[in-house]
């Protein structure tokens, strides 16, 4: 595990940040328009010697955090923990996500107003003294004014306090062996109980400002320990006059598994600390802490605690009494979590015509996970308003991503929503429906694509490429093919240098095996699925010997925890569900499909022909439990396998269709289907009027959208035509929940979904370790 630090004020030089501060011109523009200076002049060059005095060096440090947090992961890093010492920690959480690059520098901005406005005392350093022992030293009647305001390392202590304290501590202890008291160069005694004032007035403009939940975890300077939900606004307001536990930070990360620093941001002090702590015998987990469990090669077999000294040599050879638990953040692939920047090794995939919704979306992200938005089935307009909204809430680039739908009648309409994704630098795209690949898709996969400092490509964009069929995924595992490069470059969608990179690498950073999910499917089965999408990938790697190995997931069926322990016991990297988020308040559908949803059982869904491909017979699988869509649907497919014409299809049927299928005329639909096509697709009028058969399949295809569009408005007196998506695994689900807290769907939100499921296959595969050993030695 990595762990990326960002560095206090007091790491501040001329010249910091030089090669950010030239890469996002953007954000830089944002930074001086709000703080009313230059930015990047104050830290290349430092006219005035600004960056000594609090206001100025406090903002300044951040846009340097911030942008170089974003050049790391646009090069293709990610952390698996963020820390900062004192200021550093709003550049952790920015990396984290609780709130954009506006809101931060605001807040910096204001904090740093109003710790330059406190004057009076300092602060010092003493080196080669024990902290136990300082603490003792501060107990005497003439040093207890002073704090303890960082702690760094063992032997290295910072105290503050009234100048007049100072002086007489360092009159203590300065003579003493091995021991050094250095005054620092700042205006005040920060991380003192001096600040409280400052810190009451700071606190009063957090509670202003709507924090989102950490999307990895951030290591408070307050508590040494990650942020819970909820603390952020708090802990911030305490972080200003109390201690920073720097030490204790780094004992908590060596505990839980990091073994890797990187230091974003000037200097190099937090790095050092760090080789320091690595050679310092590594203490036991503090009590309460959850136990580090090591990341094992197969989640089914964690790797267990120590067990307590065995009364005979018989026990030796024993497996421990009680193993250590799984958790449900070391399920799944590490580098997939660092990738998206989530807590678990799962997403929520997108649904049709925004089901998958921007509240959906938004709930994901806050919670430090990430659901793709639906933006299937909507309009250019609807797709640019709510990626704005994404990009606002969450940042831009944040943890959010959207459904790239192939458009086989529509390949225009693809293009234009692969270049809004690039235009509003979405990085995580869901690929759907594809048997191959697209100019669209390179598009939206590489541009921006470039090679890092070590001249290794790198594309900003991950795809995830949804595929139920081998000959499919081994496309999106090969680089594009050379004639949709070069037709990309021709046009102008691609640089020359975006190509060559895209010649190195995969089509798709990860592919999902979909098995028997909702909407679109090929009905394939998991068990035989995974295992063979796992080996060609690793076949088609050995081949192209990638720089990263595309990661593979599973979709469908995911509805309780052991489906989701069987996917990662079968070797799946990662998890999407569906068709259990459609059921949350924060789906994009009405309630009355929402009530339908929640009394299913496994066995209330079926399959029907997909509107969308209507003509080639693709299936979806939809509910058939109170609806009668499955049946009407398959028998308008059957009529049109059958004639060639409207008017081939006898009287009574006909009368049949149009009284309760559709209740309109043939004519009627035609008329309604015509006025769409003029203004979306004028070329299909001229086709429909010299083919017969393909207006028949347009008219027919007009019921598809309309029994959609009334489940999703919730038109109950269309109830018995409302065609909804969805697998068998919300019914497994209903079942998983009955007679819980989640039995209302109106309680099922989504992360709290992600939630049970993830930790509930971590506890399942925790038990059935256990038995598997107890049975082998019992």
């Amino acid at each position: 595990m990595d762990a990326w630090l960002f560095p206090g004020q007091g790491s501040q030089a001329r010249g910091m940040g030089a090669d950010v501060l030239a890469r996002y011109p953007d954000l830089v523009r944002r930074a001086d328009e709000l703080l009313g200076y230059s930015v990047r002049e104050l830290c290349e060059r430092d006219p005035d010697r600004r960056l000594r005095d609090t206001r100025y060096a406090q903002p300044a440090l951040f846009v340097v955090h911030a942008l170089t947090y974003l050049a790391r992961v646009d090069d293709g890093g990610a952390p698996d923990v963020v820390a900062g010492h004192s200021l550093g920690e709003y550049g952790a959480l920015f990396a984290a996500g609780c709130f954009d690059f506006d809101t931060g520098l605001r807040l910096v901005h204001e904090r740093g107003r109003l710790m330059g406005e406190v004057t009076g005392g300092g602060m010092m350093a003493i080196i080669g003294l024990p902290m136990e022992q300082l603490a003792a030293e501060l107990a005497e009647d003439a040093l207890r004014v002073l704090d303890v305001a960082n702690h760094n390392e063992p032997a290295q202590v910072v105290i503050s306090g009234p100048q007049p304290a100072l002086r007489v501590a360092a009159d203590r202890l300065a003579g003493r062996a091995g021991v050094r008291c250095v005054p620092l160069n700042v205006s005040a005694p920060f991380h003192s109980r001096y600040m409280a004032d400052a810190a009451a007035r700071f606190a009063r403009v957090l509670t202003g400002v709507t924090f989102r939940e950490p999307r990895l975890p951030v290591i408070s300077n307050v508590t040494a320990r990650p942020y819970p939900p909820g603390a952020v606004a708090d802990l911030l307001g305490r972080q200003i006059r109390s201690a920073v536990r720097w030490w204790d930070t780094v004992r908590w990360l060596r505990e839980h598994g990091v073994t890797g620093v990187a230091e974003l941001g000037p200097g190099t002090v937090l790095s050092r600390i760090w080789r320091t702590a690595e050679t310092v015998p590594a203490a036991a987990p503090a009590a309460g802490l959850p136990a580090r469990v090591a990341t094992a090669p197969a989640p089914s077999a964690p790797a267990p605690s120590a067990s307590p000294a065995p009364a005979s040599p018989a026990a030796v050879a024993g497996p421990p009494a009680v193993p250590r638990p799984v958790r449900a953040e070391l399920l799944g692939s590490a580098a997939f979590r660092r990738a998206y920047g989530v807590r678990y090794a799962y997403l929520s995939g997108s649904m049709y015509q925004g089901i998958g919704s921007v509240d959906l979306v938004l709930r994901m992200g806050r919670a430090g996970l990430l659901g793709f938005f639906g933006a299937g089935g909507l309009t250019l307009d609807e797709i640019d308003d709510a990626l704005g909204v994404l990009g606002r809430e969450l940042g831009r680039g944040g943890p959010y991503g959207a459904n790239l739908l192939h458009a086989v009648d529509d390949p225009d309409h693809e293009a234009a929503v692969a270049a809004l994704y690039v235009r509003h630098g979405v990085r995580f795209v869901e690929a759907a429906g594809y048997t191959g690949i697209t100019a669209p898709l390179v598009h939206a996969r590489f541009a921006g694509a470039h090679r890092d400092a070590h001249g290794r490509p790198v594309a900003v964009r991950n795809v995830l490429a949804k595929v139920s069929r081998p000959e499919v995924a081994e496309k999106f595992l090969r680089p594009p093919e050379e004639s949709l490069l070069r037709r990309l470059v021709d046009d102008g969608r691609l640089t020359t240098a975006e190509a060559d990179v895209a010649r190195e690498l995969p089509v798709s950073a990860d592919v999902c095996v979909e098995s028997d999910s909702g909407g679109h499917t090929d009905a394939g089965v998991a068990l035989t699925l995974l295992p063979t999408m796992s080996r060609l990938r690793d076949r088609v790697v050995a081949e192209y010997r990638y720089p990263e190995r595309p990661r593979i997931g599973a979709a469908g069926g995911l509805g309780a925890p052991e489906a989701v322990a069987a996917a990662f016991t079968l070797g799946a990297e990662f998890v999407v569900t569906g068709s259990v988020n459609q059921c949350s308040p924060q789906a994009g559908t009405s309630p009355a499909v929402k009530d339908i949803l929640a009394t299913l059982d496994v066995q209330d869904t079926t399959y029907a022909p997909a509107g969308d491909m209507f003509e080639l017979g693709a299936r979806v699988q939809v509910v058939r439990k109170g609806t009668l869509f499955p049946a009407r649907a398959n028998r308008l497919y059957q009529l049109y396998r059958q004639h060639e014409s409207l008017g081939d299809i006898d009287a009574r049927t006909r009368r049949t269709i149009e009284d309760t299928y559709f209740r309109r005329s043939f004519d009627e639909v035609w008329d309604e289907t015509r006025r769409y096509l003029q203004r979306r697709h004028p070329e299909q009028i001229p086709r429909a009027n010299r083919q017969e058969k393909h207006r028949m399949a347009l008219v027919f295809r007009w019921y598809f959208v309309h029994s959609s569009r009334m489940a999703l408005r919730g038109v109950l007196d269309e109830r018995v035509n409302f065609q909804i998506h969805t697998g068998p695994a919300i019914g497994a689900f209903n079942r998983f929940v009955d007679g819980t807290d989640l039995a209302d769907w109106r309680d099922r939100h989504v992360d709290v979904i992600a939630e049970r499921l993830m930790e509930g296959a971590a506890a399942l595969l925790g038990t059935r370790y256990h038995q598997f050993t107890e049975g082998a030695t019992g």
